[in-house]
This record gives structure tokens, sequence and C-alpha cells, in this order.
């Protein structure tokens, strides 16, 4: 077995990783994932928490069962950053956290917490049936999404950092309070009969759309690893993410059926514009990925549009 020397440099944000050594001897046909193990072993940190990437191009050394040392690009003498990336909680654990508050967000706010949230406003008369509708919209939205966290998804990486939890929950959490308080309100002009069921329609399809695109991602990701296969199947020969493209559209549903919220329309913009973000750096990532197997996308989210 030739055995290859990686010199291993502690990347200089962070606090640096004192136990780990500056060389490491390893086979080059072993998978990374062993290289990985031996860098937490040294370190006494989980390989979660570490993240290796090849000085010279600072492209991630991915952790897999099934990509080589050699694969993965790391020569003789090759000089490898190693990061603690700090305390990590999984990608799932997360997904239920954040979708759990607003789960009950609406009810609260349209049932029990109705008399203290609008007390100001005299005798407060029953929810609206609009109201009611909407509220079972939203509640439908983030069940869906546990559903879809907890049954569905696979992710490429197992973990991200603990405290992106308090991050993404306070925002779902305060976005949802100000989604339903205002939509909720006794004075809240409700959507005309016509626009209801047009977003009705938009919300069935946009919320089914997106379901099965997550299960089409689903089964082009083999179970424990991060490769994937090239995506195909309903929206991904308009877009490269058709399940960005499906929610946005199950939320201009609920935007229709509120009587076109501002509260609403707040949360569709700033979720449109992460989402967006999000659909460049993926169209990048599957054309590095993929190469030629690849159908170059002109449109990352929104056909014609963007």
């Amino acid at each position: 077995m030739i055995l290859v020397t990686i010199r291993v440099a502690i990347h200089p944000r962070g606090k640096p990783i004192k136990s780990l050594s500056q060389k490491v001897r390893i086979d080059p046909h072993n998978s990374t994932e062993e290289l990985y193990d031996v860098l937490a072993q040294m370190s006494g940190l989980s390989i979660f928490r570490l993240r290796i990437t090849k000085k010279s191009d600072g492209i991630l050394v991915a952790r897999s069962k099934e990509t080589t040392i050699e694969e993965a690009g790391v020569k003789d003498m090759d000089v490898i950053t190693v990061k603690d990336l700090g305390p990590q909680i999984s990608w799932r654990a997360v997904f239920i956290t954040e979708y759990l508050g607003p789960v009950f967000i609406p009810g609260l706010f349209l049932f029990q917490l109705r008399p203290y949230l609008y007390s100001n406003q005299g005798t407060i008369p029953e929810p609206s049936r609009f109201q009611l509708l909407l509220c079972v919209l939203l509640t439908i939205h983030f069940v869906k999404r546990e559903y879809e966290s907890i049954f569905v998804h696979r992710f490429s990486n197992a973990t991200m950092p603990a405290r992106k939890i308090v991050l993404n929950s306070g925002y779902y959490c305060v976005m949802s309070c100000n989604m339903a308080y205002w939509a909720f309100r006794p004075d809240a002009t409700p959507s005309n009969p016509v626009l209801c069921c047009a977003g009705l329609v938009l919300f069935a399809f946009g919320e089914l759309a997106n379901l099965n695109t997550h299960f089409v991602l689903r089964d082009l990701r083999r179970p424990g690893t991060p490769e994937r296969g090239v995506p195909y199947g309903f929206g991904f020969g308009v877009v490269t993410c058709p399940n960005y493209l499906f929610e946005i559209i199950a939320w201009i549903g609920i935007w229709f059926v509120s009587g076109l919220s501002w509260s609403i329309l707040i949360f569709i913009i700033i979720g449109s514009v992460q989402m967006a973000i999000w659909a460049r750096k993926k169209e990048h990532r599957y054309r590095k990925e993929f190469g030629d197997k690849y159908k170059v996308k002109r449109f990352v989210m929104l056909p014609g549009i963007y």
C-alpha cells in the first residue's frame, strides 16, 4: 500500500485545534470518511464538527464512504485545512423545531389569544369564515413541513451549527405571529369569493407539487450518503428548483385567501429572496457536480423571470 503524507493546516478563523497533529499518514485509497475519522480521533472532536478543505483551491473535501482521498484530489504532501465548526445539531432536529411554533400560532391567535390581542377594539366578533379558512391553510402548510422533515427529507450534511436552531426558530415564530396578528384582526378586510377560490386552487396545487418534488429529491439521494443523482421530473425541466417555485405558488394562494394581507406578502417576499439565493447556488453546484449529464437551466426558480 502506498502511503501519502498530508500536511494538515489549522484554519486561521476560530479557535485552534490544539490536539491536532500537523501531519498524518494515510492510504490514498481510503475513503474521505476515514480521513475525517482519523482527524476526529486526533482532535477529540466529533466528525460532524470538522470541515476539511484543500488549501490550494479551497474546495471542500466532502465526507463520503464512496469517494477515496485520491479521488477527492488530495495528493502526496498536499496541505489541507481543518476547521472546527463548533457545537452541532442535526438538520432534522432544526427543521422539526423551527416549524413547530408556526403549527400552533395561527390557532392560538385566532382563538385562545384573540380576546387579549384585540381587547382595545371593543366588542370582538367571532372569526370570519375567511379567517377560519386561512387558519386551516397556515396550519396545513406547517404540518406538511413537519411531515416532510420527519419522513421525507434526506440531508447532504448531518448537522449544522447549534446556534441556527435559535435563529431559524425565532424567524419563523416572529413571522408567524406577525402574519396571524394582522390577518386575524377583527377589522381585517375579508377576501372576496373569487379571490378566495383562486387562492384555494393555487394552494392545493402548490402544496401537492411541492410535496411531489421533495419525494423526487429524496429518491435521488441514497440514505446515509451525500451522493445524489441528476434531478428530473415534474418542474425540473423548467427551473432548477421547482420545489421553491411551488412553495411560492402555495403562499400566493394563502395570500389571496387572506384578502391580500400585507403581513403575508412580506413573508412571501423575504422567503422568495432567500430561496432565490439558494436556487442560484444549487444551479452552480449541479453544473459542477454533474457536468455534461446535467441540462443547464436558464431560470433557477421563476420561469421567464429568474
